[in-house]
């Protein structure tokens, strides 16, 4: 709106308005340096090596609350009594999963599973445990080392590995779960790094387990007569197994080394 003013004539002239003040430019400047500086702090967070860190302080952390809480606890302390039945299994199988991705070797689990829930809802509750560690060390892996991990994989050794389970991931991980030779931890993660598909890897998992899974099971659930036909058996499946994995994973370092 202008502003009248009168001149010495007597007649009245409109006054421009006053010129809005301009922002200074370090206010200008602000919101720009602000933003520029959230997207470098987000582009530095979900970096690879950021992703990866974050993957290690995670198994550090589920490494230490095994530490901490004991679950070999399960094979003398026995299963709370205010758990029973189909409820138990369920719930021991998820604690199960968490306790392979913290490292806790599976046999321990599986002879647990045995021993409180006799054979048949052992042996369903530690394979249930099985697939959920497994495919819960797998996302980890996939989503958080993967991108860090892959530039790394120039050795022979390392290279021959990856190209196996990234071409051939479901025969590769069945014979990997049938013979004991590689830990379960490391199955789970140099799959992820691989290019291997989730359904091969939990398919090729559930049922590569199932023969280990339930001679231990037996063997804990039998485990009270050490010289019963079961237990003796299941521990054949156990030992037979594990013999033919080293034979085949000499023979298969041998080849590598004749190359």
């Amino acid at each position: 709106m202008l502003d009248a003013t009168t001149r010495p004539g007597g007649t009245a002239t409109a006054c421009p308005p006053a010129a809005a003040e301009e922002p200074a430019p370090a206010v200008r400047t602000a919101a720009p340096v602000r933003s520029a500086f959230s997207a470098r702090c987000v582009r530095v967070l979900l970096s690879p090596w950021s992703r990866l860190s974050l993957l290690l302080v995670l198994l550090a952390a589920a490494g230490a609350c095994v530490l901490l809480f004991q679950p070999q606890r399960l094979l003398t302390d026995g299963w709370p009594s205010q758990l029973g039945g189909a409820a138990a299994a369920a719930v021991f199988a998820a604690a199960y999963g968490l306790c392979t991705v913290a490292f806790v070797p599976r046999p321990l689990l599986n002879l647990a599973a045995g021993a409180l829930f006799g054979s048949q809802w052992g042996l369903a509750s530690a394979l249930a445990g099985t697939v959920l560690g497994a495919g819960a060390a797998f996302g980890l892996g996939r989503a958080l080392g993967q991108d860090a991990l892959r530039p790394l994989l120039r050795g022979r050794l390392l290279t021959a590995a990856d190209g196996q389970l990234s071409r051939h991931g479901f025969r590769s991980m069945t014979a990997a779960r049938l013979f004991p030779g590689v830990p379960f931890w490391a199955a789970n993660y140099c799959a992820a790094v691989s290019r291997m598909g989730w359904p091969a890897f939990l398919l090729a998992t559930a049922l590569g387990s199932v023969p280990n899974t339930a001679a231990y099971a037996v063997a804990g659930a039998r485990a009270a007569a050490p010289t019963s036909p079961a237990f003796l058996l299941a521990m054949a499946g156990i030992v037979l197994p594990a013999l033919a994995g080293a034979a085949v994973a000499w023979r298969k370092r041998h080849h590598l080394r004749a190359r």
